[in-house]
């Protein structure tokens, strides 16, 4: 990635991460700003925001629904059936308990710089993950790097140039609120505040410190600033922490210091580039081109893709390769307490965030994390299923406030403090995350096939379980057992009388999720050796559940129990297509006539939508095998966003983020998780190498992709056919393989 000019915009600046700490430098010549931000960085607190008297109405609701006032049921739910207190602010929750993540603050260089420059280039190497910006002054070469260490827990800057004593600047720390204290020594800052705990009070302690250390020249301080004249070369360290992690921060960081500042630049960036190469190195793309467009600015080659995607392969690989790097670089693994990426992934430039920067569990959250298992990032999804962990602790609580039930349950959205109730409004969101949530438990063992895992999750399997089988009721017009109240997520209809409405039994998404929960708790069962009778009470219960899939008169795929008419028929959400993704409900390849519905289902619903959306659709695409329609949808999430004026679009930025808008990194994620899912498949029971690959993508090679069952597949293809293929895996296991439209199996040798 790279670019011919400063960034104006904090959707031009370059991301880095380690999963704790994250910069963003502008690159600016005179004037350069680098934005801070620490993952853990959450106002709130801990609360209850369960309301206890909300199971006294589930009853009422129910009966209104079976008789058809789905209107009122809607209005008592949220009279009765939401949240107490504030809940997430409506999305805007810095000052309540709920909470928000926000940004770290700002880094802010002014450079002693003259006149006018040339020559400008700003990058980031995915491959290095690391930022350069480099121009000509003066008949002076200066060069910028950046990176977050992989290693140690601090951002780095160097600055050089080709002329001795070049290097001149002023540099200060700048946060809009809620510092307590701004120390400032001959080379070193240390910021200490606290963020408000929505009560009145303070919450979480936050602790940074910078550091400057300048080769040859003269420092000086100067108001809040240090100052730096004639230097030949300067580092400048960053680091910071939270109390989220542990009850002394300000040693945290100062340790971070003194470790990094016992080894050279290049010892640190070598150290660096290891840890880093380690994860990011597993996976290669590559998709050939007649002619190679890396030679334009990734700016001018977002708009290119947009208008001829066959143009540029190569930009498909970079984006999938993106995607990678941002989850590497947005979430931590390998400390405790790890958190994982939020809908900014980790990075941040306002202290209120959009919805609050939080973990939204009615698609977005899961999104993030669709491409780590086959992206060969496994353990970058051990920090989400820890998260599931702590709120099916909460959850618990919720499942007995609102149903009186056994289990656990949590609703669309959560935070770092364990939220698990639902929030503001009947529409956003409903009981089925918890059974969602499940989908990631059960998917990380499908593809590590790691026993020990699984029996460590079973219990979180079946208290999910549990709470459905308490809970669902029997539709009386079909018998069939559903969950109610419930809502398809934030769409609507229209009811016979005229009226519209969110609030349903038993819509489409949730028979999905029940469905594969149930069969993930008896699968899991049998696997283990478990003989649990609440097993073989889900296998009676099974065939009550409505079935995965209905087909409307329309020949599309219905929504809800009844063929309610639409009120947006191309809205953002495509819930009722669980089942063909991420669930394996639909294939064209076991169940046809269902696959041609889904796809006559996104015909309706048009290629358009939000960044996320577009996403979804790709995915959608690739597991109906039709490459060249997600080739398609990938070159509409693409499209430049920003459209003038201040104003932007859904599509992507310069910098590659996604626009919602505003930036919702669930987009990134979705859209990379979508092209590893046009090469490589294995939901069916089968290894599918290239199930959807786009006309375009003739000829190429990828190396390293994960497949269920623990095997890592390599495949080269020319002319749309594979030539070779490689799958590595255990000893003496069988592996089922389609290629070409042929199936073979074949025995792994090891």
């Amino acid at each position: 990635m790279w670019y011919d000019k400063p960034a104006t915009n904090w959707e031009e600046a370059l991301p880095l991460g380690n999963g704790r700490i994250g910069m963003m430098p502008y690159g600016g010549v005179k004037e350069e700003q680098i934005v801070l931000n620490e993952i853990s960085m959450w106002s709130g607190s801990e609360q209850d925001p369960n309301n206890y008297n909300a199971y006294k109405s589930v009853g009422r609701i129910q009966q209104l629904l079976f008789e058809g006032k789905n209107d009122e049921a809607e209005k008592l739910v949220n009279q009765n059936f939401v949240c107490s207190g504030q809940g997430s602010g409506h999305g805007n929750g810095f000052t309540v308990p709920y909470g928000c993540f926000q940004n770290f603050g700002f880094l802010n260089f002014i450079h002693f710089i003259e006149g006018d420059f040339s020559n400008y280039r700003r990058s980031l190497d995915l491959r290095t993950a690391k930022a350069e910006t480099s121009f000509e002054a003066n008949g002076v070469h200066y060069l910028r790097e950046y990176f977050t260490s992989q290693d140690q827990n601090v951002g780095v800057v160097r600055l050089s140039a080709n002329k001795k004593k070049s290097i001149g600047f002023a540099l200060h720390f700048y946060r809009d609120q809620d510092v307590k204290d701004y120390e400032l020594r001959q080379d070193e800052i240390t910021i200490t505040g606290r963020l408000p705990n929505g009560v009145g009070g303070d919450g979480l302690e936050f602790v940074g410190k910078i550091k400057v250390v300048a080769k040859g020249g003269k420092q000086q301080l100067y108001d809040n600033q240090i100052i730096v004249k004639e230097a030949d070369e300067v580092l400048v360290y960053f680091t910071a922490s939270t109390s989220y992690y542990s009850k002394s921060p300000d040693t945290d960081v100062s340790t971070n210091l003194e470790n990094a500042g016992q080894w050279s630049y290049n010892k640190l960036f070598a150290a660096h580039l290891r840890e880093y190469q380690r994860t990011f190195g597993r996976v290669e793309l590559s998709l050939k081109d007649q002619v190679s467009k890396a030679n334009f600015p990734t700016d001018q080659r977002i708009q290119s893709f947009f208008e001829h995607p066959e143009e540029d392969n190569a930009m498909a690989a970079l984006y999938y390769q993106f995607g990678r790097y941002l989850m590497i670089s947005s979430t931590a693994p390998k400390y405790e307490k790890a958190l994982p990426p939020n809908l900014q992934g980790m990075w941040a430039h306002e202290i209120q965030t959009p919805w609050n920067g939080d973990y939204h569990l009615n698609i977005n959250a899961q999104m993030n994390h669709w491409g780590v298992e086959v992206g060969n990032l496994p353990e970058y999804h051990k920090p989400f299923i820890e998260l599931i962990k702590r709120i099916a602790k909460e959850g618990e609580k919720t499942a007995k406030a609102y149903y009186n039930a056994p289990g656990w349950v949590v609703y669309m959205m959560t935070n770092i403090w364990g939220y698990s109730a639902p929030g503001e409004n009947a529409s956003w969101g409903a009981s089925t995350a918890s059974g969602w949530l499940c989908n990631h438990l059960w998917e990380h063992y499908l593809f590590s096939a790691d026993e020990a895992y699984l029996r460590e999750i079973y219990p979180l399997l079946a208290g999910a379980a549990k709470f459905y089988q308490a809970t669902l009721v029997k539709d009386p017009k079909t018998g069939w057992l559903v969950t109610s109240p419930s809502v398809s997520p934030e769409n609507g209809f229209r009811l016979p009388n005229g009226k519209t409405a969110s609030v349903v039994m038993g819509p489409t998404i949730d028979n999905q999720i029940v469905r594969e929960l149930y069969g993930a708790v008896i699968s899991a069962d049998s696997v283990l050796g478990l003989k649990d009778d609440f097993a073989d009470t889900l296998r009676a219960d099974l065939k009550d559940i409505p079935p995965a899939v209905r087909i409307s008169s329309s020949g599309r795929i219905m929504e809800w129990l009844e063929d309610y008419e639409e009120i947006e028929r191309t809205h953002r959400h495509v819930s009722h297509l669980y089942g063909l993704y991420p669930a394996a409900f639909i294939s064209p390849n076991t169940t046809p006539d269902w696959a041609k519905a889904a796809k006559k289902t996104l015909e309706v619903r048009g290629d358009e939508g939000t960044g996320w959306s577009r996403a979804w659709k790709i995915l959608f695409w690739a597991r109906l095998h039709d490459g060249d329609h997600a080739l398609e949808i990938l070159r509409q999430l693409m499209k430049p966003a920003f459209l003038g004026n201040g104003r932007a679009g859904s599509g992507t930025y310069p910098n590659l983020f996604c626009a919602h808008p505003p930036f919702q990194i669930d987009g990134n994620f979705g859209g990379s998780a979508g092209i590893s899912e046009m090469l490589l498949q294995s939901q069916d029971g089968y290894i599918h190498l290239l199930p959807a690959l786009p006309q375009a993508w003739q000829e190429g090679k990828v190396k390293g992709l994960r497949a269920r069952g623990n095997k890592i597949v390599d495949i080269t293809w020319k002319d749309g056919k594979v030539q070779s293929y490689r799958i590595n895996g255990k000893k003496g296991d069988q592996v089922r393989v389609r290629v070409d439209g042929k199936e073979e199996v074949y025995i792994v040798k090891g």
